[in-house]
C-alpha cells in the first residue's frame, strides 16, 4: 500500500460538498488542491471559509480549465441533481476528457448507467469523454447508492437462496431542506401529480439499483413496475421548509419493483413523512430514520442502518446521511484510479474500507 496522498479537486460546496471539504482538509490520505463552484458569489473565497475551517490559501474558482491545469488525481463532484443534467455533463465531461477521474453524487441515474431508461444524451457524452481522456466516472449516493446496492448485495452473499430482497428508505423529512414538493408532492393537494409519480421518471431517477442487483444475481428482469401512495394529513405539520397544511400530502410511499418469472423479487421502497406519526400504518424502522434491507430466503436477513452525529452539534440524521454520501465518493478515489477507463459502478469496486479514517 502506497502512502502517497491523493491530490483532490472538489467541485460543489453545497450541503454535501462543504462537509466533505472540511473532512479532506484534515484527512491524511487526501490533499486538497482546488475547489470549483458554480455560484458566482463564492468565487474567490478561501476553501476554509466555505466549510468553517481555518484559511487554506486555496481560493474557489468557477473555471474548469484552471482546475484541470492543477492535474489532480481525481475530482470529487457534488454538483446539483439531474434536474441540471446539462451543466453536470459539461463539467464532468471536461474533467474526463482531460484524463481526470471523477467520483460524483450528482446524476443518480448513473449509479447504473446501462439502465435502458437513461436517455442517450445523458449517457453518450460521458462514455465518449471517458474514452477520449482514458478516465473513469463513478456515481454514488445513499439511495440510489450504497443503501440499496452495496448493502443488499453484500447480504445476499450470505444466502443459499433469495426469494425476494427489499431495500427501504424510512425517513422523517421534517428537518429535510432538499427538494420534495414538485418531485414528491409533499405539501401539495392530493390531486396534484408529482413528477416522480410518472413510472418512467421514477424508474430512471430512483430505480437504477434494481437492474444492478438483478445483474449481480445473474437474472434477467421481465419488467420493472412501480407503485405510488399518498397520505393526507388531518392537521397542520411544521417542517424546515414551512408548514404542511391540513388536507395536503404529508407522506408518500413508492416502490420500484423488479419482476422475474412473474414474481416481484427486487424492491426499492421509500416511505418519506413529515412527522414520525404521519402514515402510521406504513412501514417504520425499529429506530427512527433508517435504511432497511429485508431478505426473504435461506436464511432470511433484516438489517437497519442509521446515520447520526454524536458530536453534540445537533445536526439531523438527514445531514449525517449527506456526509456519508459524500465520503463514499471521496473514499472511492484510490480504487477508481486503479480501474480501467470508462463507467464505474458498485459492482466494479473492491471493498472501500476507509483507509486513513482511524487516526
Amino acid at each position: 500500500m502506497t502512502d502517497a496522498r491523493k491530490r483532490i479537486v472538489l467541485w460543489g460546496t453545497g450541503t454535501v460538498g462543504s462537509m466533505v471539504l472540511a473532512e479532506i482538509l484534515r484527512h491524511p490520505r487526501f490533499e486538497l488542491v482546488g475547489v470549483g463552484v458554480s455560484n458566482p458569489e463564492k468565487i474567490g473565497l478561501d476553501a476554509g471559509d466555505l466549510c468553517g475551517a481555518p484559511k487554506t490559501g486555496i481560493s474557489a474558482t468557477g473555471s474548469v480549465a484552471e482546475l484541470i491545469a492543477l492535474r489532480p488525481d481525481a475530482v470529487v463532484h457534488y454538483g446539483p441533481t439531474a434536474q441540471f443534467a446539462d451543466e453536470n455533463i459539461r463539467v464532468i465531461g471536461d474533467f474526463l476528457r482531460a484524463g481526470i477521474d471523477v467520483c460524483s453524487t450528482a446524476m443518480t441515474p448513473w449509479v447504473w448507467p446501462s439502465m435502458d431508461k437513461i436517455p442517450g444524451v445523458w449517457r453518450d457524452p460521458i462514455s465518449e469523454a471517458c474514452a477520449t481522456g482514458g478516465a473513469s466516472c463513478f456515481t454514488t449516493g445513499i439511495d440510489p447508492g450504497f443503501a440499496n446496492d452495496l448493502f443488499p448485495m453484500t447480504l445476499m452473499g450470505l444466502c443459499g437462496e433469495v426469494q425476494s430482497v427489499r431495500a427501504s428508505e424510512l425517513l422523517d423529512y421534517t428537518d429535510y431542506e432538499g427538494d420534495y414538493e414538485l418531485e414528491m408532492g409533499i405539501g401539495k393537494p392530493p390531486e396534484y401529480t408529482a413528477l416522480l409519480e410518472h413510472p418512467d421518471l421514477l424508474i430512471m431517477a430512483w430505480g437504477p439499483t434494481v437492474p444492478m442487483i438483478a445483474e449481480a444475481a445473474g437474472i434477467d428482469l421481465e419488467r420493472i413496475t412501480t407503485t405510488w401512495d399518498k397520505w393526507v394529513t388531518p392537521v397542520d405539520r411544521p417542517s424546515a421548509k414551512g408548514t404542511v397544511r391540513a388536507g395536503t400530502v404529508a407522506a408518500i410511499r413508492f416502490t420500484v419493483n423488479g419482476i422475474h418469472h412473474d414474481r416481484e423479487v427486487i424492491t426499492l421502497e421509500h416511505v418519506n413523512r413529515i412527522g414520525l406519526d404521519a402514515a402510521p400504518d406504513w412501514p417504520s424502522g425499529i429506530r427512527d430514520d433508517v435504511y432497511r434491507v429485508d431478505i426473504l430466503g435461506s436464511p432470511s436477513i433484516s438489517q437497519e442502518t442509521s446515520f447520526r452525529f454524536t458530536d453534540g452539534s445537533g445536526r439531523t440524521p438527514a445531514i449525517a446521511g449527506c456526509l456519508a454520501t459524500g465520503m463514499r465518493a471521496l473514499n472511492a478515489v484510490p480504487a477508481v484510479n486503479n480501474l480501467p477507463p470508462g463507467w464505474v459502478t458498485a459492482l466494479d469496486l473492491p471493498l472501500i474500507a476507509g483507509t486513513g479514517t482511524i487516526r
